[in-house]
């Protein structure tokens, strides 16, 4: 079977929810927007754990830990690097990735220690547009999070989401700042709509989301994986296994941050009788 027709899968465990006192606009993280989530300031290790063990067994090969707020702490990076250690633990051959927000170099080269893999953090959109979307900390801090990570030895997840209102020149220009990091993965996200959010709607079709796939893999030859992640149900309906066709080879299995997902049986089985194989290792690069 070709490349192409392999797709992997990563499911993201969110051991902090909803506690971020940032105000991007499509995010219902944020508490300035008191949208109807389930917060909570630390999951407990064990059910990490157990998170992780579900995730090998629905097929991923990534798993992703996250926490909500601006970036790393003291306190913040003591639970992320325990937790990881937890997993590790159980030698489940899972690619440990963090996504935890800005952090220095130093913070990045303990969770690499604790034996996290990949770090992931998404530039959101253009550094143009991004003041209309966030004011309370500018897009260079994500940029040199990323470049921290770089240096720090992790393998770099970085992306967007696209229905912010953006134009096609933003979305372009996030893709070349996303290009000039050279990340292992890419994970597209479509603005899913919630009523607490500022914003209302999103702006993009069907028709132009299958396109800016197209134009990701195209302007990022080198990741190995393009993923779509979330708000993938809500924008592609019954042909989000179409996006398959038009480049991308990875999605999230399981729930999101804050939105449902499909249960993993039902999702392994469409991929599968979508024609696809799912991969059950990650890439070596």
């Amino acid at each position: 079977m070709s490349e192409n027709k392999k797709i992997y899968f990563c499911a993201i465990c969110n051991i902090e929810s909803g506690t971020c006192n940032e105000d991007c606009k499509f995010c219902t993280q944020s508490v300035r927007y008191k949208a109807d989530i389930q917060r909570y300031k630390r999951k407990e290790i064990e059910q990490i754990v157990q998170e992780a063990k579900r995730a090998k067994k629905n097929k991923a090969v990534g798993f992703c830990l996250v926490t909500a707020g601006k970036g790393l702490d003291d306190k913040r990076l003591a639970f992320v690097c325990e937790a990881a250690r937890a997993v590790k633990k159980e030698n489940l051959g899972l690619k440990l990735i963090a996504c935890n927000g800005t952090a220095t170099l130093e913070q990045l080269k303990e969770l690499k220690a604790a034996g996290v893999d990949n770090y992931n953090h998404n530039l959101e959109t253009s550094r143009n547009f991004y003041k209309n979307i966030c004011t309370t900390h500018e897009w260079d801090e994500r940029y040199q999070t990323l470049l921290n990570a770089k240096e720090a030895g992790l393998k770099l997840v970085c992306g967007g989401i696209f229905g912010l209102g953006e134009t096609q020149e933003d979305r372009v220009s996030m893709l070349e700042a996303i290009a000039s990091l050279d990340p292992m993965t890419v994970p597209l996200n479509f603005f899913h709509p919630n009523e607490a959010l500022p914003i209302v709607k999103n702006s993009v079709s069907k028709e132009e989301a299958f396109k800016l796939i197209e134009l990701a893999k195209q302007m990022l030859p080198n990741a190995h994986k393009i993923m779509i992640a979330g708000g993938r149900e809500v924008m592609f309906g019954e042909e989000q296994y179409d996006v398959f066709k038009h480049g991308a080879n990875s999605i999230v299995i399981g729930d999101y941050l804050t939105t449902a997902g499909k249960t993993p049986e039902d999702e392994i089985q469409a991929v599968i009788d979508a024609g696809y194989e799912i991969a059950s290792e990650c890439d070596k690069k």
